[in-house]
């Protein structure tokens, strides 16, 4: 109402004739005076009344953000990551001709990582993402390029979902990826499970691994979409091409499609998901154009007990006469007991037989113990082993770095590995 007053008085004011009488020119002064008096209190009483609803809201966040306020949040940007480093001994056991494998201790760097992001609001529910996460491997000398892990560029829209254009986790990988007790540690499922990427064409998959491209992935040159959560429900598809750089028509193509749905209702996970890799034939199967994978998880959670699988099939045509090379079925059980500031946790991984080439499963127990500091602070031990058969040589995963910790001796070996980690998040 003051506003309305001060704005009805200053059109008074400015719309009198030039031809006022030197007694009215003096009111006029007057109340012009009287409205830069107005004016100048209601600023004062305003940033009063500002100050006053701004600062609760301040302490308030304050006290509950266990991190520093970063000095670019003003501007919408959040600076965030993890550092994760444990001691391990690592025994790579004995294959079945009976060569004996090193033993030896490291350290491990288990997926450290920083990241920036951001989001701009566009108005009407549109926003634009951002997101730029880099890998550090604290313990090796090796060069990360530059965005090594997801990062992009997108739109996000409150009731039509977000695309992202960039590196991203594929669907496939990320419909279970939460059901793994030993994620990014030298316990990781991955070991086993997800397609252990062989890179080529092998004419027997004893050295080469479980699938071609690999499936648990985090593909360059990718675009996904992303449903927003329809009463917890969330979809997801995605495509690559992997062979960008073809000029010519000739050339083989490769592309990968991944699709996932995920159903989160309070205690229950569940997941389905399906990806498909059109691969570029080569030596020595030149007919060779594809391979898939399905997969399912579970989870329930039970007060301070919680539980996941999940299963997965792999099939291809990379065989001479079109049969499966790596065609397999895997599977991963996990349970996880939390008491107080503890949590002992259990793992299952279990990797059935290659195509058609016999003594070629595998499977990996994994045991350990998380102890809470603080709310970013966790102190773990794990244990963790790994059963080849005698005509396969799958080693621990790939995810813990310090140099030999995924040789093993050959096949039939049977690696081992006491861990012993501290991971801090910010």
């Amino acid at each position: 109402m003051q506003k309305e007053i001060i704005v009805l008085a200053l059109i008074s004011a400015f719309a009198a004739p030039a031809a006022f009488a030197d007694t009215e020119k003096a009111e006029l002064e007057k109340l012009r005076a009287m409205v830069q008096e107005l004016d100048q209190k209601i600023r004062a009483l305003e940033h009063k009344l500002e100050s006053k609803t701004t600062a609760p809201a301040q302490a308030n966040a304050n006290a509950n953000t266990a991190a520093p306020a970063t000095a670019n949040t003003a501007s919408g940007i959040t600076f965030y990551g993890q550092v994760n480093v444990s001691y391990d001994h690592v025994n790579n056991g004995t294959t079945a001709a009976g060569v004996a494998g090193a033993s030896n201790n490291k350290v491990s760097s288990n997926v450290s990582k920083f990241g920036i992001k951001g989001a701009e609001d566009l108005g009407d529910g549109l926003s634009l993402i951002w997101q730029i996460e880099q890998q550090v491997d604290i313990d090796a000398a090796a060069a990360n390029t530059l965005a090594s892990r997801n990062s992009f560029l997108g739109l996000s829209d409150n009731r039509m979902g977000k695309v992202l254009l960039g590196r991203h986790d594929t669907p496939y990988k990320l419909a279970t990826r939460n059901l793994d007790l030993f994620a990014d540690s030298i316990g990781d499922n991955r070991a086993l499970m997800g397609g252990v990427k062989a890179g080529l064409y092998g004419a027997v998959p004893t050295a080469n691994k479980s699938s071609v491209a690999g499936f648990d992935e985090r593909p360059t040159d990718i675009i996904a979409y992303f449903t927003p959560d329809i009463g917890g429900f969330t979809g997801a598809l995605a495509y690559v091409n992997r062979t960008e750089a073809n000029t010519l028509a000739s050339q083989a193509k490769s592309s990968i499609a991944s699709a996932a749905g995920m159903y989160r209702n309070g205690p229950f996970f569940g997941s389905l998901a399906y990806e498909t890799h059109a691969l570029a034939p080569t030596v020595p199967v030149p007919t060779a154009n594809k391979e898939s994978a399905a997969k399912f998880g579970l989870g329930y959670t039970m007060d301070a007990l919680s539980v996941g699988f999940a299963y997965e099939k792999i099939t291809d045509n990379v065989g001479a006469l079109g049969a499966d090379l790596y065609g397999h079925n895997a599977y991963y059980l996990s349970g996880q007991y939390k008491s107080g500031k503890g949590a002992v946790k259990l793992a299952y991984a279990k990797a059935g037989q290659l195509g058609n080439t016999a003594n070629t499963g595998a499977n990996q127990f994994t045991m350990g113990y998380d102890h809470t500091m603080s709310k970013r602070t966790t102190l773990y031990g794990i244990y963790t082993r790994l059963n080849n058969q005698s005509g396969i040589n799958y080693g621990l995963t790939t995810n813990a770095t310090g140099g030999g910790t995924t040789t093993q001796a050959g096949a039939g070996a049977s690696p081992s590995a006491f861990s012993l980690g501290v991971k801090h998040s910010f």
